[in-house]
């Protein structure tokens, strides 16, 4: 834009969207006068804080206490792919070279040190480590019975 689009009587130039003038009442937020905000409870949050950091208590508990074959699956893989970047391994190795197997035995000892963490459909969630669920042997199917 050029100098002479400029309009000196509005401050804009000619083009320019104008801003919507403030209702009567309405109050303008100056940067250095900002109102602070009030701690309003969030609804979606409830009234307990979800963020608190502790074991939750089997009665408060609101998911099954059994690993879905979903994350079981999720687990199994993202630590194999840990352990194939020469992640520390968890349990001592009697042989076994592949990962995934490696994996499926530390899962096997409760040995992962992962934490799943389940979304409510309220909008809040819940974290259960791996060595608190209880796990399926459908495992030992695959990889050959232990």
């Amino acid at each position: 834009m050029a100098d002479d689009d400029y309009d000196m009587e509005t401050g804009g130039y000619d083009d320019e969207p104008v801003e919507p003038e403030l209702d009567e009442g309405a109050e303008e937020e100056i940067d250095g006068d900002k109102q602070e905000e009030e701690d309003v409870p969030d609804p979606l949050l409830g009234d307990n804080n979800e963020y608190e950091v502790g074991e939750p208590d089997e009665k408060s508990r609101k998911t099954i206490k059994y690993m879905t074959k979903y994350e079981r699956a999720r687990i199994l893989g993202t630590r194999a792919l840990q352990i194939s970047m020469n992640a520390p391994v968890m349990v001592e190795l009697e042989g076994e070279t592949d990962p995934l197997e490696i994996a499926m035995k530390e899962l096997r000892q409760r040995k992962i040190p992962f934490t799943i963490r389940r979304y409510l459909p309220d909008g809040s969630f819940e974290d259960s480590g791996v060595d608190e669920l209880i796990v399926e042997d459908s495992w030992k199917r695959q990889v050959g019975g232990d």
